[in-house]
């Protein structure tokens, strides 16, 4: 049963002349003036937020994004400073790079952001999707299984280092603690100052491909799909559940997932999409380089898959595949519900803030969201 609604906002500063026949991505430059505009919106959008009733702002780690498109480093100090200007919303990272970090500075330091704010941070990880900014910190990212490997080893001290008191961790990439003399002693355990107090910690981690699943449930990793067609959220759902269940633990389908979509509220469904269009094109402008278009063909092949459509999307098919909702309230409505009904364990519904979409009109869109679609949706037995 749905019970939360929350926003996904990667970190998008306004874009001037947006779509399909726009400004190509790789021809914008801002100044740092101009880029730190996102933190503007952040902070306007949280307390937007937190005075409508919506339950998470989740948002995307990035560097050197000069283009504007996703513009925050950081995203516990970014969460930290938002919930001291906000009193019930909570922040989730959506999701931290881990193969950017040493995994005890990002254990460390979401430590003292879930102190800081009381339980108001929400974990995330991610493995990283761009060479420029995963490469240029040194990490592997072009060798997936290089990766993957150094991925799951950071995730796994991490969780030590978050429930356990003392731990020691002696792998291929990390020798914690290191054999070396301290005080008179040889090292033998370490221990996170601080760790966190409310735990256990919350983690979530993106299903794009598909290949992390079994990972993420065997470690009770909660997962986040977005902007994906039916049948991949078919895909992944199930797979998540099955997974999970070889692993000992017994979901409900849907449970322990989050679902976003992307929307525009109007009279019409045609209006709805017409007013969508520009913000559509000019997310996938920047995006389907990365291959991060999550429709399938009439076979169920992945966009930009051998075989499959490698045109850029248009609004229209991610209507079609049910990654994107327009229409009046009273269709979110009969939407939502019949994902309620197909995933009887889904109880997080995450809107996506367009590429491109001024904050103005996404201020607006939310305000009649809150107001016509969340009441359906909360309060019941």
């Amino acid at each position: 049963m749905i019970k939360r609604f929350s926003v996904l906002y990667v970190g998008q500063i306004d874009l001037e002349d947006v779509g399909a026949n726009g400004r190509d991505p790789d021809d914008r430059r801002y100044t740092n003036e101009q880029l730190a505009q996102t933190y503007e919106h952040a902070m306007a959008l949280a307390k937007q937020m937190d005075d409508s009733g919506y339950y998470c702002l989740w948002a995307a780690e990035h560097h050197f994004q000069r283009e504007g498109y996703e513009c925050i480093p950081n995203l516990t100090l970014l969460g930290t400073h938002l919930a001291a200007h906000t009193k019930n919303l909570k922040f989730g990272a959506a999701f931290n790079i881990v193969p950017l970090w040493h995994p005890l500075r990002l254990a460390e330091d979401f430590s003292l952001g879930d102190i800081l704010t009381g339980g108001r941070l929400i974990f995330g990880v991610g493995r990283g999707y761009q060479t420029r900014e995963v490469e240029t910190f040194g990490s592997p990212l072009i060798d997936q299984d290089a990766n993957r490997e150094l991925f799951e080893e950071q995730v796994e001290i991490i969780l030590k280092a978050f429930n356990e008191e003392s731990f020691s961790h002696h792998g291929k990439h990390y020798d914690i603690p290191p054999d070396v003399p301290y005080r008179g002693y040889q090292m033998k355990e370490i221990t996170l100052v601080p760790r966190p107090t409310h735990l256990p910690v919350e983690i979530w981690q993106p299903m794009t491909s598909g290949r992390s699943i079994e990972f993420i449930a065997k470690n009770g990793i909660k997962g986040m799909t977005a902007l994906s067609g039916e049948k991949v959220v078919d895909q992944f759902f199930n797979t998540y559940r099955d997974a999970a269940q070889e692993a000992g633990r017994s979901l409900i389908l849907g449970q322990d997932m989050a679902l976003g979509f992307g929307f525009y509220i109007a009279d019409t469904q045609e209006e709805a999409i017409e007013k969508l269009r520009p913000f559509h094109d000019e997310r996938y402008k920047w995006f389907a380089p990365f291959g991060l278009v999550r429709y399938v063909d009439e076979e169920g092949r992945m966009w930009g898959a051998p075989g499959a459509p490698a045109r850029t999307p248009l609004v229209e098919d991610g209507v079609q595949q049910k990654a994107w909702i327009c229409g009046p309230p009273e269709h979110f409505v009969e939407t939502l519900r019949y994902f309620e009904e197909k995933y009887p364990g889904l109880e997080d519904i995450v809107l996506q803030w367009p590429e491109g979409m001024p904050w103005h009109e996404l201020s607006s869109q939310l305000e009649i969201f809150s107001k016509e679609v969340i009441p359906a949706f909360i309060n019941r037995s």
